[in-house]
C-alpha cells in the first residue's frame, strides 16, 4: 500500500491523518473507508491494521487520532464520543474532496466505542453510504455498568458526580486513569492483548478525564441507528466478548432499519483475535469487504 499524510482540521484542532491507496490500482478514484480506533486508540493500532488489509481489496483508507490523542491536536485527556463524531465528520469531508477519492462510495468502520461513534456520525450524514460497527457499543451507560463490579461502578458514578461541581467551579476535569472508567480487570484476554500489544504504541494508556466518563454515560448510539437508513449497516461482535457483551451487538441490530447485517464471532472475545495474520480477522475483513461492495454497488445502482 502506498501512504501519505492527509491532515485535516475539525473544530479548529489539526487532525493527523494518513492517506493509504492500493498498490497498482491506477489513480481512481477509490472507494474510501475510515477506520475510527476505540477507547484509548490511535491511528496506529487497529486503522492502520484495516489499512493493510483493505488496500488489498482496492479500498483507500484513511487512518487518523482523534482530537488530543496521538500527534492530534486537542485537550489531553479529554475522551468525547460526542466530539470523536465531529473529527469523523471532519475527516468524511476531507475524503469527500479528495480528487483521487470517490465521494459517492464513503463507508465508516468503527471498533469498539468507535463503532458507536460511526453510527452516531452517519445518523446525519449522507454522505457516509454505509457503516460497520464492529465490537460496538449501543449504549453508553449500560456498557460502562456492565465492565464493573456494583461496588466499582457505585464509585465511578460518585467521582463523576463529584467533578461535576469542581470542573463548574475551577474549569478544569480531574484527570484518572483510563481503567477507572473501562475496567479491563474483569476481561482476562482483552486486558492480556492490551498490556501485550496496545501499549506498545507511545503515548497510549494515558490519563482521561471524569468529564469524558460522564459524556460516555450519556452517549446513546442505539437512539441513532434508525437514522442511517435506508443506508446500510453491518454490525460485527464477538459472542464471547466480556468488555462490551454482545447484547450491544444485538440492541443495535434489533433497533436498525434494513438494509442491515449482524455477523457474530462464535467463541471470539473483544480484541485477542486483532492481528493482521489471525484467522478470525481474515474472516472479518472478508466479511467487511463484501458488505460494503454490495452496499456501494446499492448506491451506485440507485
Amino acid at each position: 500500500m502506498r501512504g501519505y499524510p492527509l491532515p485535516f482540521f475539525s473544530s479548529g484542532a489539526r487532525i493527523d491523518a494518513d492517506l493509504y491507496l492500493p498498490d497498482g490500482a491506477g489513480d481512481g478514484p477509490y472507494p474510501v473507508l475510515i477506520p475510527c480506533s476505540g477507547y484509548q486508540g490511535q491511528k496506529i493500532i487497529h486503522p492502520e491494521r484495516f489499512a493493510r488489509a483493505l488496500t488489498r481489496a482496492g479500498y483507500a483508507v484513511l487512518a487518523f487520532d482523534y482530537r488530543g490523542f496521538g500527534l492530534s491536536e486537542g485537550e489531553r485527556g479529554r475522551l468525547v464520543p460526542q466530539e470523536w463524531s465531529e473529527d469523523v465528520r471532519a475527516a468524511v469531508d476531507r475524503v469527500s474532496a479528495h480528487p483521487k477519492l470517490d465521494a459517492d462510495r464513503v463507508g465508516l468502520i468503527g471498533w469498539g466505542l468507535g463503532g458507536g461513534v460511526v453510527v452516531h456520525e452517519a445518523a446525519d450524514d449522507d454522505r457516509v453510504k454505509a457503516v460497520a460497527c464492529c465490537n460496538g457499543i449501543a449504549d453508553g451507560f449500560e456498557s460502562t455498568r456492565k465492565m464493573h463490579d456494583e461496588a466499582s461502578f457505585n464509585s465511578l458514578l460518585a467521582r463523576v458526580e463529584a467533578d461535576r461541581g469542581h470542573r463548574s467551579e475551577h474549569g478544569r476535569s480531574e484527570i484518572t486513569n483510563p481503567w477507572d472508567i473501562v475496567r479491563l480487570d474483569l476481561d482476562g484476554k482483552t486486558n492480556g492483548y492490551v498490556g501485550e500489544e496496545l501499549y506498545k504504541a507511545h503515548g497510549f494508556g494515558t490519563g482521561v478525564s471524569l468529564e469524558s466518563a460522564d459524556r460516555l454515560l450519556r452517549f446513546q448510539p442505539w437512539e441513532q441507528v434508525a437514522k442511517i437508513s435506508p443506508r446500510s449497516v453491518l454490525i460485527v461482535h464477538g459472542v464471547e466478548n466480556q468488555l462490551h457483551k454482545v447484547d450491544e451487538a444485538q440492541r443495535l441490530y434489533d433497533t436498525a432499519l434494513e438494509p442491515k447485517q449482524l455477523e457474530l464471532l462464535p467463541g471470539r472475545g473483544h480484541t485477542e483475535w486483532m492481528l493482521d495474520e489471525d484467522p478470525t480477522f481474515k474472516h472479518v475483513i472478508g466479511v467487511l469487504d463484501t458488505f460494503f461492495q454490495s452496499a456501494f454497488a446499492d448506491e451506485i445502482a440507485a
